[in-house]
C-alpha cells in the first residue's frame, strides 16, 4: 500500500505531526489513523473476497490484464535495451541470428613474449 513512501518520508510526517498536533494529541491521532487504515484494508479485503465469490473463475481472468499492466509499470527501457544489445541471444538454429547472419568464430588470442628485462629502467631527467 505504501510502496512509494520511504522511511525518510515517514519520519518527516511524524516530525511534522509532532509540530502541528503537539506531543499531547499526537498519540491519539496516530491511533485514530491506524484504526482507519485497518478499516479500509478490511473493507478492501472484504470487497475483493465478495467479488471473487460472486465471479468465480472469471475473477482470475479479470486479474490477468491487471497483472500485465503491473509488469508494464515496472518496465525499464534502459534495462531492456541493455539486455537486448549485450546479452547473448540463445538461438536454436545453430548460432544463426534471425536475420540469417552467422557470426564469425572468435579467434584465440596469442600471447606475445614479453620484452627481456633491461639493466636500467628508462629515466627522463626532464620529467622530474
Amino acid at each position: 500500500m505504501f510502496d512509494s513512501i520511504g522511511w525518510a518520508e515517514i519520519l518527516i510526517l511524524v516530525v511534522a505531526g509532532l509540530f502541528i498536533l503537539g506531543p499531547e494529541r499526537l498519540p491519539s491521532a496516530a491511533a485514530w489513523l491506524g484504526r482507519n487504515v485497518r478499516k479500509v484494508r478490511e473493507y478492501a479485503t472484504g470487497a475483493r473476497d465478495q467479488l471473487r465469490n460472486e465471479m468465480g473463475d472469471d475473477f482470475e481472468e479479470l486479474r490477468k490484464p491487471l497483472q500485465d499492466l503491473q509488469q508494464l509499470r515496472n518496465f525499464d527501457p534502459r534495462r531492456a535495451v541493455t539486455r537486448h544489445l549485450f546479452d547473448d541471444v540463445e538461438t536454436s538454429n545453430g548460432g544463426t541470428k534471425p536475420n540469417g547472419h552467422t557470426p564469425p568464430p572468435t579467434p584465440t588470442p596469442t600471447r606475445e613474449d614479453p620484452k627481456p628485462p633491461t639493466d636500467k629502467p628508462a629515466f627522463d631527467p626532464d620529467a622530474t
